[in-house]
């Protein structure tokens, strides 16, 4: 398994703090010289992209398992098996999270950082407004 693919399974990547390293500073560069301002109109630079096939595959089963859900309460089946599949699904969705939160660091903010100035700023704003979004 690689190490860019290996966030989308459970305990298998590697922390978002480790990805960025303790301490480092990144000094911005021009604008021009970013690897995001270079990349083809086509990628629009998400992080993700790369995983994009194993992030659909992993929604697909996710559908699967809420789809399940939606038949175990039709057949009413016992609280107890609904609760431990809602938990599976919710651990599914969070592993989803945890792995594009992942891209997104080492990608978006990245690149913002290295740009610097008022785009680093939004940039850092954005991703901690939404991992406090990710801890409720």
């Amino acid at each position: 398994m690689t190490t860019e693919a290996s966030h989308l399974d459970p305990g298998m990547g590697g922390s978002a703090a480790s990805a960025r390293g303790a301490g480092a500073s990144v000094a911005p560069i021009p604008a021009d010289e970013s690897p995001h301002h270079s990349e083809p109109a086509d990628h629009h630079g998400h992080g993700y992209i790369s995983d994009k096939d194993r992030y659909l595959a992993r929604l697909k089963r996710i559908e699967g398992q809420a789809r399940g859900i939606h038949r175990m309460i039709d057949e009413e089946q016992y609280c107890i098996d609904i609760l431990t599949q809602i938990s599976a699904l919710t651990s599914a969705l969070k592993s989803v999270a945890g792995g594009l939160l992942d891209d997104h660091l080492r990608h978006c903010v990245a690149d913002a950082a290295r740009e610097g100035g008022e785009v680093a700023e939004a940039k850092f704003a954005e991703v901690s407004a939404a991992i406090g979004r990710l801890m409720r």
